[in-house]
């Protein structure tokens, strides 16, 4: 079997630094077992990044870890999500300066494919909103949130009250801070000391370095898009991600369950936080168009988004898939309790994203990773997304 290296790159909820929590879990199992399947024997690798450094910073550490984890000669596979695609773009632009001494023209020619899977390429207004005094704050408590969540399922109801208020909240006001910080302490109380400490440092590593905020937001991601070139000889793909729009009927969407309703406010807040009706988007090629509207049933317009990222902001080169879910569904973080080990939803957003999308997903981009042609039966890129 020939070997290939799969280098998968967290965006800013990059917490694989936490132990037993897995940000690309399941996203790891799927494609070793989808490149075996394919003739291929997978080598994967998950790059601890600095969760909210610089894009030269972040792109710096994912060239480190190649040079030093990856040391054959075999070709490389890059797997970006979120801001993680934007590693991988950079660490490939012909000509980049990164702060490192590693030879990135001597790596970067090694790699063959790039995939980026809900990726701002032309910004996202969350960053904004990130960048400001509450938003760091309540980035944090997400952040935060998010880690319990996934690690042990549903937040306890009063911590999701605390959260679900303080998002309810995004005017330049904002909640009050030591209400916040009581409840980042009530969350943390949830962990054993071991886990503390880790997340403790890694949210130290968020407030040291936050450049990637300010360069997220769309108009400076229009300097990236126009100076960062694509390297010739290397396939780039994207999967684009959309939540269902928040709106009168998704309210039922929890039923009758408490803590889904305030998992659903919180959604909602990051929704509207992520709408740019005002939007400059370049215009997107016939195909990506087609996949759109087969997914969709419609082109998503510039307020449609997975929670975090514009859907339409989503797009580089080949456009290989359009999903209903949202910013961490897409790489596995949905809820199924009945998978071992058990699927944890990050928000409540009613888009139904389930295994079955999950696998058909992956299955499309590891045919396109690995340039396997697919089978007979496999499904189109918008059925189901």
């Amino acid at each position: 079997m020939s070997r290939v290296h799969v280098v998968l790159v967290p965006g800013f909820f990059g917490f694989a630094n936490l132990g037993d929590l897995a940000y690309f879990g399941h996203v790891h199992t799927y494609l070793r077992d989808a490149y075996a399947a394919r003739g291929l024997e997978p080598i994967l690798h998950v790059v601890r990044t600095h969760p909210t450094a610089s894009l030269p910073r972040r792109a710096a550490r994912l060239l480190e870890t190649l040079h030093i984890e990856v040391a054959d000669e075999a070709p490389i596979h890059l797997v970006g999500h979120s801001s993680g695609g934007l590693d991988c773009r950079l660490l490939l632009a012909p000509g980049v300066a990164l702060p490192t001494e590693y030879d990135v023209e001597a790596m970067a020619r090694r790699v063959t494919a790039v995939l980026c899977v809900s990726t701002p390429h032309r910004g996202t207004p969350v960053a904004a909103f990130f960048a400001t005094r509450l938003g760091a704050n309540l980035l944090e408590l997400l952040s935060l949130g998010t880690i319990r969540a996934l690690r042990l399922g549903h937040l306890p109801l009063s911590a999701l009250l605390g959260l679900g208020a303080a998002y309810a909240r995004l005017d330049n006001l904002g909640p009050n801070s030591a209400l916040l910080d009581q409840l980042f302490r009530d969350l943390l109380d949830e962990f054993t000391p071991e886990r503390q400490k880790a997340i403790t440092q890694f949210l130290t590593d968020v407030r040291s370095d936050q450049g990637l905020l300010t360069q997220l937001m769309p108009d400076a991601m229009e300097t990236f898009e126009a100076t960062t070139r694509d390297r010739p000889g290397v396939r780039y793909g994207s999967i684009a991600s959309r939540a269902t729009p928040p709106s009168l009927g998704s309210w039922l969407t929890p039923g009758l369950d408490p803590t889904a309703h305030v998992s659903h406010l919180v959604y909602r807040a990051l929704h509207a936080a992520a709408s740019d009706p005002d939007a400059r988007l370049p215009a997107l090629a016939p195909a990506a168009v087609e996949t759109l509207r087969a997914a969709y049933g419609t082109l998503p317009d510039p307020t449609d988004s997975d929670g975090v990222v514009p859907t339409l902001s989503q797009v580089h080169g080949e456009l290989l898939r359009a999903a209903h879910g949202d910013h961490l569904d897409v790489i596995g973080h949905f809820g199924d309790a009945t998978l071992k080990p058990p699927h944890f939803d990050w928000l409540v957003t009613g888009s139904g994203f389930d295994l079955a999308r999950f696998e058909a997903l992956w299955d499309r981009a590891a045919d396109y990773l690995t340039g396997a042609r697919r089978a007979s039966g496999a499904r189109s890129a918008g059925s189901p997304p």
